[in-house]
């Protein structure tokens, strides 16, 4: 069974994701939340928590 054993390295040269964050989540939580992330600042924290604040009116109470 050694030899059905195979290895692979991969070297990634792009990332492409979708921004999608807690839309189904109460206002409040989603506050937190963001608050949480201006206040940890790493990486691409602040951007996001920027983002989130900035279309409220774009997430909604449409899920429980």
């Amino acid at each position: 069974m050694r030899s059905a054993i195979r290895g692979l390295r991969l070297d990634v040269t792009q990332v492409r994701a979708k921004f999608k964050y807690d839309d189904h989540r109460p206002a409040e939580h989603r506050t937190t939340t963001d608050r949480r992330l201006a206040e940890r600042a790493t990486a691409l924290d602040a951007p996001t928590a920027a983002q989130q604040l900035r279309r409220p009116e774009r997430t909604g109470t449409w899920m429980p």
